[in-house]
């Protein structure tokens, strides 16, 4: 009987059809407390151009693919903005996720919170630890481009873009030119219209104000950013 039992099962799982992921999201894509919330676009895209480097997330079969890269923020282009970048030639990312709703992960200021900070351990002890962060989720259809051209000027602005603070910065023109046009044949551009943005600044907001001075009074020294966001939400982002 056992054993007709246990084949009658194998057989039921055999025959199940295998859960896959949907094309259409599930729910609100991140819980968001109205008093983290932050909507304004300039402080959205202030955190995407202070902090770059975002993790694309991706639909790779039926799991999930995740590749960080830096980006370039057009704020012109579109209603909210287009991110463009590039990955390399031989990841697959670039073929599997052209056409596809993706998502670009933004990470600003995070910080563990101590109970210790709060002023309300010395009055009542009723506190637990928690984590603060500031993030954006932007959320696009994902183009694909081998254009030479097209590829050149992205490359082109980030290193421009992140060679600006030196003292003597590093252009793509300083390299020969049929190396250049080799490494360009080596990778591909990729472009996100972003559709929805969405902000989240977890930084005490639902603390009273004494708490919250404790805990921008305990980053002053090992993290200014966050210092600085606990006590003026949404300012810009270091």
């Amino acid at each position: 009987m056992f054993h007709r039992q246990l084949g009658a099962l194998r057989g039921a799982l055999r025959a199940a059809p295998r859960r896959r992921l949907s094309a259409e999201p599930a729910g609100d894509p991140m819980y968001l407390p109205s008093h983290f919330a932050q909507t304004q676009p300039e402080q959205l895209h202030g955190l995407m151009r202070t902090h770059p480097f975002g993790l694309l997330v991706t639909r790779a079969g039926e799991g999930l693919a995740a590749n960080p890269l830096p980006w370039l923020l057009d704020a012109e282009g579109g209603a909210q903005g287009t991110l463009r970048g590039h990955v390399a030639r031989a990841n697959p990312v670039w073929r599997e996720a052209a056409g596809q709703e993706v998502l670009v992960v933004f990470q600003g200021p995070q910080a563990y919170v101590s109970p210790s900070a709060y002023a309300a351990k010395a009055e009542h002890g009723k506190v637990v630890p928690t984590w603060n962060y500031v993030m954006v989720q932007a959320r696009g259809t994902l183009r694909a481009s081998e254009d030479a051209r097209e590829l050149h000027g992205i490359v082109s602005r980030l290193t421009d873009t992140h060679e600006a603070g030196r003292a003597a910065p590093w252009a793509v023109g300083d390299a020969p030119a049929d190396y250049i046009e080799k490494m360009l044949g080596a990778i591909v551009a990729i472009e996100i219209p972003i559709a929805t943005l969405v902000g989240k600044w977890k930084v005490s907001q639902n603390r009273s104000a004494a708490d919250r001075e404790g805990v921008a009074r305990e980053f002053e020294a090992s993290n200014v950013a966050m210092a600085r966001q606990v006590r003026t939400p949404g300012v810009e982002p270091g």
